[in-house]
């Protein structure tokens, strides 16, 4: 490689080994003033990335900012950099730490960086972006999580354009469309996209019989050992199951035992619970995994460790860690963390039990990571893990200059086998989701700088943004395509004057209407007369007129006739003897008589009239009559137009007019009006079509901007928006950081707070920022009178703002908890930790999180502006009240 490239430095100085090639291309990106996302394996060396735009600024005087997801994480940074550059040159910025802010280099969380682009203030560690050069975004994947990743896109989105970012992320299945969206919203920006993995991982799988490569020979397919043998009892297991039956998971001794014999140590044995990780701790029993001299340092560390810190030891803890093995959690106290963290780098502790956590981002690289489970329970329900979380644990093993190779062990359970292994360890990764959501502190920090349009241009460059574009273009591509329809349509039908169609349409429609109606009459009618006729034909006498057609006269037209004389028939009605219009006889039943005219004279009828004498009196019998009939036949009225209704008659002479109408319009002589109708049917329904689509788009695509409008309607509701512009209310809300910043403002300006002592204050505050995330925890404390009647005041304020944000679908938290913070008044107090501890169901690491919390609340208040000086004041003292051992972060 030609240095002369890297004029600016001399890498040789700067990193004494050969660079990977992607380690280089970055370099040339960044020197050429772009930005980069670099996307690359756990422990392929991406932060060298970081640390050359460092050493970049330092030569021009300029500073660099370090961003980092987690609190741990930034202070491993600091402890890194200034074993690099000295002290003096290197800063720390946390929720509740500030160390030399206005160092060259300073690291931070993702969260404090965001909040500082806001420009709000940040209690007293508040600085400005001058002379920042470059902006490090390490761990940048953590855009996917769920509660915190709309902090990244938001720092993205504000940040400087003359910034440079460096967006360091472990290996997404998008990495070109993160990059194009930074491209779009920052400026030119490169991809440094790389799968070389300088120690290349080994997988395997751990049942009861032993450890077993896990994938084939091309590493691409479940290893045909482990596959059921046709014919076997388990052929059709599935994951963990034989016959219905589930299979047995390998001991913990026996999992350690194979990894030790096979020099596969140290290990991070990943257990997604802390009660597991203790557990295992206290089940492997009295075994060491140490030699002698491991023995001799480990005892002289962790003894000095206890000398310094003699609270910080736990029993079921300490004994092991002399034997090199521990366990690593949330639960455990952040010192004692640190100790097994530092133990871990210099290969002192061999297995070290850890949940998932410690897979993010932490320096402890091992030999080998086992992966007890494969699948986890979450706020969603129980699953299987995903490739992406999958490939972070995974990606802990093989320690960069030390092995070769880097080993992965998965392990047989109930639950899940080989098969599903394999899936996971020859998946992809998952890609970047966007996680943005306004916020009111986000409404609040915009409308104070930016007018209403630049708000919303601002929110629409978010990744959501973005990757809902790219979802919806299909569905824009397809609206398209309907409106050239809609466009070829109207163009066949320009030459038409759409008045007349509109006239013939409607004429057809009211025909059609007509048609109906006239259908209706003539059934009500027939209905009517069927009625009527079997009540008059009882009273019939002869020379009555009446019309013949049914079973014994099967003419295609009614026959009007007289009827003549009735005959006793075979049942209860008699046979009719009539005399047809065309002079014949006929008989026939009631039921062959379709009317009857009542309305008419009688005719004139012989009382010796008779039929033939040749002729059966059955039904069904007809002859022809003689001259004597001929002459009372010609009597016989037409009584066609008789058979039809009044009614139906006009409604008739109605629809036949209509028809001469439809038959005299112009567009009836064209070609066909039929086609031209279709035509404009299709053209109106797909419009139709169009607007249904267009609606759903919008709505889609302008998510984030609703939730946005929502959230400054709720603001409005509670006075800290006149208009648009943020009152004193506002302003005191856009000065906090938390979940939820209009919550913590409306408390802190109601007043209830005001008086309060600090020991109370504290409590007060933690209640404001704690969530009880286990039902069965307890403290055995009792809360003062002053901080219930203090929290009591806000309930009425909580109330309201949890129904907005229900009718407004916002899903920020109200926290107003009781139960647990008695413990922090305690402290507060003066209680010493031990006692603290053992009066409360809480491991000590959540005990040190909630007073962290809290602190975090305090530190805010003083530099809220528009509080009262005796909450500020007191805020203060509660902050030197809760900042002492083990609640302080001691940075060394």
């Amino acid at each position: 490689m030609n240095l002369q490239l890297f004029s600016e430095l001399n890498l040789k100085e700067i990193f004494p080994f050969e660079l990977d090639e992607f380690q280089l291309a970055a370099i040339r990106a960044l020197n050429a003033g772009r930005s980069v996302v670099v996307c690359a394996p756990t422990g392929s060396g991406k932060t060298l990335i970081g640390e050359y735009a460092i050493y970049r600024a330092l030569s021009r005087g300029k500073r660099v900012f370090y961003t980092t997801p987690l609190k741990a994480l930034s202070n491993q940074k600091l402890r890194d950099f200034r074993d690099r550059l000295g002290a003096d040159m290197v800063g720390l910025l946390t929720g509740d730490a500030s160390i030399n802010r206005d160092a060259p280099i300073l690291v931070m969380t993702t969260e404090i960086f965001r909040n500082m682009l806001y420009g709000t203030p940040i209690g007293e560690v508040g600085t400005s972006l001058v002379d920042v050069e470059a902006v490090v975004l390490d761990e940048c994947h953590y855009m996917n999580d769920r509660q915190r990743g709309t902090v990244w896109e938001e720092s993205i989105i504000y940040c400087p354009l003359e910034v440079q970012l460096v967006a360091l992320s472990a290996t997404i299945a998008n990495s070109q469309q993160l990059t194009d969206w930074i491209n779009q919203v920052h400026g030119p920006t490169e991809l440094i996209y790389s799968e070389f993995r300088p120690v290349p991982l080994e997988f395997y799988f751990c049942n009861p019989k032993g450890l077993f490569p896990l994938l084939d020979n091309n590493k691409s397919k479940i290893n045909p050992r482990l596959k059921p043998k046709p014919g076997s009892s388990n052929a059709h297991a599935k994951g963990g199951r034989r016959n219905g039956a589930r299979l047995e998971a390998p001991s913990l001794e026996f999992t350690i035992s194979r990894l030790a014999a096979k020099d596969m140590l140290p290990a991070i044995y990943f257990i997604f619970s802390r009660r597991g990780c203790d557990q295992a701790v206290a089940n492997i029993g009295n075994l060491s995994l140490v030699n002698s001299a491991e023995a001799a340092q480990l005892q002289q560390q962790i003894d000095e460790f206890l000398a310094r810190n003699p609270e910080a030891g736990r029993a079921g803890q300490i004994e092991p860690l002399y034997r090199g093995i521990a366990a690593h959690h949330a639960g455990i106290l952040p010192t004692w963390k640190g100790l097994v963290e530092e133990l871990f780098q210099q290969g002192l502790i061999k297995v070290v039990f850890a949940t998932e956590t410690l897979a993010a981002g932490i320096n402890m690289p091992a030999r080998t990571t086992v992966i007890s489970t494969l699948s986890k329970r979450t706020d969603r329900g129980h699953r299987l893990l995903n490739p992406s979380e999958f490939l972070q644990m995974a990606g802990r093993a093989g320690r960069r200059g030390m092995d070769k190779i880097g080993h992965v062990v998965t392990l047989q359970t109930p639950f899940e086998g080989a098969k599903e292994a394999a899936y996971l360890a020859t998946a992809q990764p998952d890609p970047l989701v966007s996680q943005f959501t306004p916020s009111y502190g986000m409404v609040l920090n915009l409308l104070q700088t930016h007018t209403l349009e630049e708000a919303k241009e601002l929110v629409e460059r978010s990744f959501g943004q973005y990757l809902a574009t790219l979802y919806l273009q299909p569905h824009y591509e397809s609206l398209a395509h309907l409106q050239g329809q809609v466009a070829q349509i109207e163009a066949q039908l320009q030459s038409i004057d759409m008045e007349q169609l509109a006239k013939y349409e409607k004429l057809r429609q009211r025909i059609k209407v007509e048609r109906q109606l006239l259908k209706t009459l003539y059934e009500q009618a027939q209905e009517a007369r069927i009625e009527q006729l079997g009540l008059t034909l009882s009273f019939a006498v002869s020379g009555t007129l009446l019309s013949l057609r049914g079973k014994h006269v099967p003419t295609a037209t009614p026959i009007p006739a007289v009827l003549v004389a009735k005959t006793p028939g075979s049942g209860q009605a008699p046979y009719l003897i009539c005399l047809g219009q065309d002079n014949r006889w006929y008989v026939v039943m009631t039921g062959d008589v379709v009317d009857l005219y009542a309305e008419l004279p009688r005719l004139e009828i012989a009382s010796d009239l008779l039929p033939p004498v040749e002729m059966p009196l059955k039904p069904g019998q007809s002859r022809r009559g003689n001259q004597e009939t001929a002459a009372i036949a010609r009597q016989i009225p037409d009584t066609t137009e008789l058979n039809i209704a009044p009614e139906v008659l006009a409604q008739q002479a109605k629809v036949a007019a209509l028809e001469a109408q439809l038959q005299a319009h112009p567009l009836h002589k064209s070609d066909s009006p039929a086609t031209i109708l279709k035509r404009r049917n299709k053209s109106l329904q797909l419009q139709a079509e169009i607007a249904e689509r267009q609606e759903e788009l919008g709505q889609l695509s302008q998510h984030h901007w609703e939730e946005f409008l929502h959230l400054i309607e709720i603001l409005q509701r509670f006075g800290c928006l006149n208009e648009l512009v943020p009152t004193h209310l506002g302003q005191v809300a856009a000065a906090i950081r938390g979940d939820n910043e209009l919550w913590l403002g409306l408390a802190l300006v109601s007043g209830e707070f005001d008086q309060l002592d600090p020991h109370h204050l504290a409590a007060a505050a933690a209640a404001l920022v704690t969530e009880n995330t286990r039902p069965d925890s307890w403290v055995r404390y009792i809360l003062s009178s002053e901080v219930e009647e203090a929290l009591a005041g806000l309930r009425s304020t909580r109330r309201q703002l949890f129904q907005l944000q229900r009718r407004y679908n916002v899903a920020f938290p109200i926290w107003l908890e009781y139960d647990l913070v008695a413990l922090v008044e305690q402290w507060a107090l003066g209680v010493e930790w031990l006692e603290l501890c053992a009066n409360t169901s809480l491991d000590e690491g959540d005990v040190v999180r909630l007073l962290r919390r809290t602190l975090d609340l305090l530190s805010q208040i003083p530099h809220i502006p528009y509080l009262s000086e005796a909450l500020q004041r007191n805020a203060y003292r509660a902050m030197q009240l809760l900042d002492r051992f083990p609640v302080n972060e001691i940075v060394e």
